[in-house]
């Protein structure tokens, strides 16, 4: 009786769609075995590479890493911002003229000193001087709590001596007649708050001092890019991973020597934490200096680092 049953369902038709169902879920399983067998494998040949490839490569690898030729591109756009510091008188167009008009590279920095430009701002290795002075400028001149209430203020402390202060010879007015002089970038009291959080955690491999005490050239840039990319509404995150990317073209070889110590630790550059990056243990004098001696046998991971100047 069994027997007969098992045969009648037997010989029935089964459908033609459940019999591609089951082909095509067959094939699927292969296929993601095969993906996950491949990826392993590759990952594992990728393991095996690193390990033949000489030190000095390896460093050179992670410096297109750090420094990509493309440079790296904001979400922010330049609009009237430099056309703003000439009329404000931050930025004199004729000493900025002499210094950026038609560089090696062939860019016309200055078309930035006038009208409005919906063009994102990018660092890379041909204008990084051109930026840390821009926003130099701006970072000095806008009205600013950190500016005002901060350690450039402390009593006994001499502002106009300073290097971010005596050091700003480009403008059409003196470095303390500009001193948060002018609300370029309005912020709210929120605002101030947050520009003041965030260059607290912000440091510089040139001295020991965040970006809320901003005393030479890029840490009042900083300050101007964090007040810009604050009242944009970026997000804090956005923000220091930004600010690496500055500190990173403005210190090249600082921020190379850090990718192969987190490398060494086992972290990509990638996935290295823009925060802790630029956070003192790692991005003020004192903490590059620790991992530069901690590199320093690295081939191709030697050379002069940048320092507080224009």
């Amino acid at each position: 009786m069994k027997t007969k049953k098992i045969k009648g369902i037997l010989s029935k038709a089964v459908p033609l769609w459940m019999v591609l169902l089951v082909v095509l879920n067959s094939t699927l399983v292969m296929g993601v075995a095969q993906y996950y067998l491949i990826k392993q494998q590759l990952q594992k040949d990728i393991k095996e590479l690193s390990k033949s490839l000489d030190p000095a490569q390896m460093a050179a690898a992670l410096k297109q890493e750090v420094l990509p030729q493309k440079g790296y591109m904001t979400s922010l756009k330049w609009k009237d911002l430099g056309k703003q510091l000439v009329e404000a008188g931050a930025i004199d167009k004729q000493k900025y003229e002499q210094i950026f008009t038609y560089q090696s590279d062939g860019a016309d920095h200055m078309k930035y000193m006038d009208g409005s430009w919906d063009e994102n701002i990018i660092i890379n290795e041909a204008n990084g001087r051109f930026l840390v002075n821009t926003f130099w400028a701006l970072g000095l001149v806008n009205k600013s709590k950190v500016l005002d209430e901060g350690p450039m203020r402390q009593q006994g402390m001499d502002t106009a001596n300073l290097a971010s202060t005596a050091g700003w010879t480009l403008g059409s007015k003196g470095a303390m007649e500009l001193y948060s002089s002018v609300s370029i970038i309005p912020l709210t009291d929120e605002q101030q708050d947050l520009v003041k959080r965030i260059a607290e955690n912000v440091f510089r491999p040139c001295c020991g001092n965040s970006t809320y005490f901003p005393d030479c050239n890029h840490g009042m840039a900083a300050l101007g890019y964090i007040e810009l990319a604050v009242s944009s509404e970026l997000s804090e995150n956005q923000i220091y991973k930004d600010l690496l990317a500055f500190n990173s073209f403005w210190f090249p070889q600082n921020y190379v020597d850090m990718a192969v110590y987190f490398d060494k630790q086992g972290t990509k550059w990638k996935d290295v934490d823009p925060k802790l990056a630029l956070s003192s243990a790692y991005s003020s004098s004192q903490g590059a200096q620790r991992i530069k001696q901690s590199v320093q046998s690295v081939p191709g991971v030697g050379g002069s680092t940048g320092g507080c100047g224009t």
